[in-house]
């Protein structure tokens, strides 16, 4: 028999898949606006606190938004096949060095793509971080220069053109931000990062997909090398 938990999970489970399916047969777009709660619970027939936890979970990843005396609107998520765990706790060390090591074997490669595709948009938007990555560094402002160095590593992902690809780059670099400050805060070589960074997007402009595949596995490797030195000493 199961338990009330399993019971309850499995129903909230169900509603807000429930409530996907419905966004997506009525071809909402993000920022579009979606049923009320009280209709939501007439038409699930559950009761509204129900309906409300279903929401605060889907307002988690990203699908809907909860504005305050407003109702409920699609979120800028809603089309993302690839989620990171909004409730993920804070990182362990071990974790830092798994997440470096996972970034070591998906991101070269698409950064190989990003040379041979070169979205114009998101190599602009690279050029952009790397301009506001020297400025914090000159003015020492290193919690804005971990999240503009995501910012970067999301944005060569995108000039990749494949939508997927940037979604699994975000989903361990963008999202993890704790993750990335702790890294930041360890590793420390900050203007070694900015001269990698252009050197990688020197690379992706002159379309040298092996050349940009290689100066990416060198610079997630060298940052894994100082942090895996760090935490196994």
């Amino acid at each position: 028999m199961s338990t009330p938990g399993v019971v309850r999970r499995t129903l909230l489970d169900d509603l807000a898949a429930s409530m996907l399916t419905l966004i997506a047969e009525r071809k909402l777009a993000a920022g579009d606006p979606f049923e009320s709660v009280r209709s939501l619970a007439d038409r699930f027939k559950v009761a509204v606190p129900t309906v409300r936890e279903t929401l605060r979970r889907l307002e988690a990843t990203g699908a809907v938004e909860l504005r305050h005396g407003s109702g409920v609107y699609v979120g800028p998520h809603i089309g993302r096949l690839v989620l990171a765990n909004p409730l993920a706790p804070t990182p362990t060390a071990d974790r830092l060095v798994e997440l470096l090591q996972a970034r070591v074997l998906i991101e070269p490669p698409v950064a190989a793509l990003a040379a041979q595709v070169r979205s114009a948009e998101a190599l602009d938007r690279m050029a952009t971080d790397l301009a506001a990555a020297a400025e914090l560094i000159a003015v020492g402002d290193h919690a804005r220069l971990a999240e503009v160095n995501m910012d970067f590593h999301r944005n060569l992902a995108q000039a990749s053109g494949n939508a997927t690809l940037a979604e699994v780059v975000e989903s361990v670099t963008v999202v993890n931000v704790r993750e990335q400050l702790e890294i930041l805060h360890i590793h420390g070589d900050r203007q070694t990062d900015l001269v990698e960074h252009q050197a990688i997007l020197a690379a992706v402009r002159a379309g040298e997909a092996e050349l940009a595949e290689r100066l990416t596995r060198e610079h997630l490797g060298g940052v894994l090398a100082v942090i895996n030195e760090r935490v196994h000493p």
